[in-house]
């Protein structure tokens, strides 16, 4: 019989071996891609047509999530972005949409703003993945955005990039801020001179920016040492329905997985497919072509906000005498003005329940609710109409449709060692920040509440 004392040594020597083996480098790189408006219907149905190295290869080889939501609503590209970033929902990271209005002068906010460096990412109120990144490297990582579009490119690079890169709409030039890096401004300085061609032919949005992601690996050395970095790519899945939307759509999703298929291919043939973890998810969100429900005899309407908000002040005046008690309208929010309310010592939360009931008999409205965001970035009321409802702000000259919609979208996690799985249960998009830092071997960004996946 052995020794009892050896067959514990031998016992502790085998667990620890086995616990090395256990133990995965963290990847040199993370690619963590973004498609805006993509849709797990379409990528089905359009599945014959795509090569093996696009869509097909990350559905059969990575970790897919079928059923993924958006923890709040509405979901537009900005506020999509920022939540994968931060891990968390626009209550803290303070990204409702990529327009709001400031209270504080009734201006209209663009998300990027700054008036310091022309576009920045200091709206985030919350560290992103990429930041926890720098913080725990001590700014040796590198980190980068890029996409067509700016807000896209400065949110998902987050507070501490190196550089975000993004196409000037008009003239289709790369751009880049001085917020970032002097090494990320002559870099793309010296990209545009090299490439010779600022503008590319309409709808190559998706193949511009994968071209320049790759330079931007290449020619900044991403990946080539033990430290991690990190690229967030900004794809684009829209159409822009102007034909039959069957036809367009295929030629959409068919052109964005050949470039999928060359961005997996070229990294992992320049980094390795052992030390670069792909996270790729959608917007989760779909804009559509406006639809004439009447001729169709469908339900529909018109709900005008701005004179809605008009009869609203009417009546509180009504009720607590004269005065400017709602200040204005954005979108589906109504601005109360609380200096007043507060300088003639009304309750304001009798005025926001008065305000409820009478918003609530207008025709087409569905539901008055509170704002849950801060009041410095939303108003106080938020109105959903119903759904094929239009909602018109005269005033501002928009409007839009209201859409009660289920938009169907994956997360997937390929490369770096995932193993191949499809998982069925519901997960929700603040999960992929922290599930990055568990691989990545940090910590999750400060107002992430949620666990890995896995």
């Amino acid at each position: 019989m052995m020794n009892r004392r050896i067959l514990t040594a031998l016992m502790v020597t085998l667990s620890a071996t086995a616990a090395a083996q256990s133990l995965q480098p963290a990847p040199r790189l993370v690619v963590s891609i973004a498609i805006d408006q993509l849709r797990t219907d379409y990528i089905e149905h359009f599945s014959p047509l795509y090569s093996e190295g696009g869509f097909k290869k990350l559905l059969r080889e990575g970790r897919v999530y079928e059923t993924v939501a958006y923890p709040f609503s509405p979901v537009d590209q900005a506020s999509a972005i920022v939540s994968i970033a931060t891990g968390t929902t626009p209550y803290y990271h303070n990204i409702p949409a990529a327009r709001w209005l400031d209270r504080s002068n009734l201006r209209t906010i663009f998300c990027v703003d700054d008036a310091d460096y022309f576009a920045s990412p200091k709206h985030i109120a919350t560290s992103t993945i990429s930041d926890e990144l720098k913080v725990s490297t001590g700014g040796s990582s590198l980190v980068y955005g890029v996409a067509e579009r700016i807000d896209a490119a400065i949110l998902s690079a987050g507070h501490a990039a190196d550089g975000a890169f993004w196409k000037d709409e008009k003239s289709g030039m790369w751009l880049t801020s001085d917020y970032y890096s002097a090494n990320a401004m002559q870099w793309l300085k010296s990209y545009r001179n090299a490439t010779q061609q600022p503008a590319s032919a309409k709808g190559a949005g998706n193949d511009d920016v994968c071209s320049l992601a790759l330079a931007c690996i290449d020619g900044n050395a991403m990946g080539r040492d033990q430290v991690t970095d990190y690229l967030a790519v900004t794809f684009s899945a829209k159409g822009e329905y102007k034909t039959k939307w069957q036809t367009e759509m295929e030629t959409v999703y068919v052109s964005l997985d050949k470039t999928l298929g060359r961005l997996v291919s070229a990294v992992e043939e320049k980094v390795g497919s052992d030390k670069v973890l792909f996270v790729l998810t959608s917007t989760g969100y779909a804009d559509e072509p406006p639809t004439d429900y009447a001729k169709y005899r469908i339900p529909t309407g018109t709900f005008y906000i701005n004179r809605t908000a008009n009869l609203l002040n009417m009546y509180l005046s009504a009720i607590y005498g004269r005065g400017m008690y709602v200040e204005t309208c954005f979108h589906n929010q109504i601005f109360l003005n609380r200096k007043l309310i507060e300088n003639q010592h009304i309750s304001y939360t009798d005025v926001v329940s008065r305000a409820k009931e009478f918003l609530v008999q207008n025709s087409g409205v569905r539901e008055v609710r509170e704002s849950p965001y801060t009041p410095a970035i939303s108003g106080d009321l938020l109105v959903e109409i119903a759904p094929g409802w239009q909602l018109v702000n005269e005033d501002r000259n928009e409007s839009y449709t209201w859409r009660s919609q289920f938009v169907p979208f994956p997360i997937i996690f390929y490369g770096a060692g995932t193993k191949a799985e499809h998982v069925n249960t519901p997960v929700a998009v603040d999960r992929i920040a922290p599930t990055i830092a568990k691989a990545i071997q940090i910590r999750a960004p400060n107002a992430c509440k949620e666990a890995p996946l896995f």
